[in-house]
């Protein structure tokens, strides 16, 4: 699936570990390797938090766009 994709190149472009984004999302690391090897899928939860994470939108960890602009501002 493209979003896996996706979500591994932010996290490796962003020079981080598994541990790391798994902290983020209040998993284990094994729990985030799941997700990444598609052994279990991301809840809306998870995509909100990488979106605030990483600042960048839905649209783009899904794939409907390759424009990584940042999120808006409330």
């Amino acid at each position: 699936m493209e979003y896996i994709q996706r979500i591994i190149g932010l996290r490796e472009d962003n020079d981080l570990k598994q541990s790391e984004i798994a902290k983020v999302l209040n998993k284990s690391q094994q729990g985030y390797s799941h997700l990444e090897n598609q052994k279990a899928r991301f809840t809306i939860d998870d995509l909100i938090k990488l979106c605030q994470f990483y600042n960048v939108s839905a649209d783009y960890i899904l794939g409907f766009t390759n424009d990584m602009k940042p999120l808006p501002k409330n």
